[in-house]
């Protein structure tokens, strides 16, 4: 008899791997009643620094929710339903970006990719867009990776 194939624990590098390719995942936060706030976000891994940066704007409820309670985590599919990462560690909010170009907006003009990074009257417009929107960089500095992935050949 073959025994069925088990999901299997991912390794740091793959973990890694996979946040690298993916663009969404679910950010959890925690409510002033102690259940999940989850919300589905682009994000932006930093292997390096182990970091994951997400935009959003000042007067989000996760936001709100970071600030008094800074325990986060963020989920990522793979390829199956039995492959994910999760992230998790404990995230804070920047300041608001006021003025085009300052240090919020040059971080989130690096979190967009490369091949859709606007260049030059669009960056400035993009800069600009992202003050009168009053964004914000989450970065969720990550302390714990775990996840799995299912492995079926043949």
């Amino acid at each position: 008899m073959t025994k069925p194939a088990a999901p299997r624990a991912l390794s740091d590098e793959e973990l890694s791997e996979l946040l690298s390719t993916q663009q969404f995942g679910t950010l959890a936060t925690n409510k002033s009643s102690g259940h999940p706030h989850l919300t589905t976000m682009l994000f932006h891994w930093d292997a390096a620094e182990r970091v994951v940066r997400f935009s959003t704007t000042a007067d989000r409820v996760k936001v709100k929710q970071i600030r008094r309670d800074p325990r986060a985590a963020v989920h990522v599919p793979g390829g199956d339903v039995w492959s994910f990462a999760v992230a998790e560690g404990e995230a804070e909010v920047s300041e608001v970006t006021t003025t085009p170009g300052d240090a919020t907006g040059r971080e989130l003009l690096a979190m967009v990719p490369e091949a859709a990074r606007p260049r030059g009257e669009d960056e400035a417009a993009f800069l600009e867009q992202l003050v009168a929107e009053r964004r914000v960089v989450v970065r969720l500095k990550v302390s714990r990776l775990y996840g799995t992935a299912l492995d079926i050949s043949g």
